[in-house]
């Protein structure tokens, strides 16, 4: 896990004053990082039958579609407004500094399909509801979430785990 932790760089007051953004584009330049990472994500559902990765923008399509390939399942892109081509349904969300809406293709699940989320960080866990929320309104089924990073300060963790939501974090910092 220190592997993990420490290739992960922190920059000060990005994007706003206050935030210390957690940058793990410095662990997907370490290869031995990077296939850490993507191990130790996929290792907890490699027995669980998983016919989706979902991966919020923009970080969790990188280690989205490494773990859906791991997983030997499809990948989808839940992306920001007005990116994906085809017709949409959307959800709006908070996160530590502002909002946004987040879309996914209407026709991206089926019902019942078996779905894991992926993203870099956890946050106030908004964006992450707002991907939950999409999934359920197309009838998918959310095995759990996973994160690179959590920032319990913020509460992310804990609004999710009071959602039912299964997560499995890889490491954590202190603060914003």
């Amino acid at each position: 896990m220190s592997l993990i932790k420490n290739l992960i760089r922190t920059i000060p007051d990005f994007p706003i004053e206050g935030i210390m953004f957690r940058d793990v584009t410095t662990l997907f330049d370490n290869a031995k990082g990077f296939q850490e990472c993507i191990d130790r994500l996929t290792e907890p559902h490699k027995k669980t039958k998983i016919d989706k990765v979902i991966g919020l923008e923009a970080r969790g399509f990188i280690i989205g579609g490494a773990i859906a390939k791991e997983l030997k399942c499809g990948f989808i892109p839940i992306r920001k407004e007005g990116k994906l081509p085809s017709k949409t349904i959307a959800q709006d969300y908070e996160l530590e500094y502002g909002k946004a809406t987040l879309e996914i293709h209407e026709d991206a699940l089926s019902a019942g399909d078996k779905v894991l989320i992926v993203d870099d960080l956890l946050a106030t866990g908004g964006t992450a509801e707002a991907g939950i929320a999409l999934v359920e309104k197309l009838g998918g089924e959310i095995l759990g979430c996973s994160f690179i990073v959590n920032l319990p300060d913020l509460g992310g963790s804990k609004k999710l785990e009071k959602m039912g939501i299964p997560i499995h974090i890889l490491c954590e910092f202190e603060g914003l």
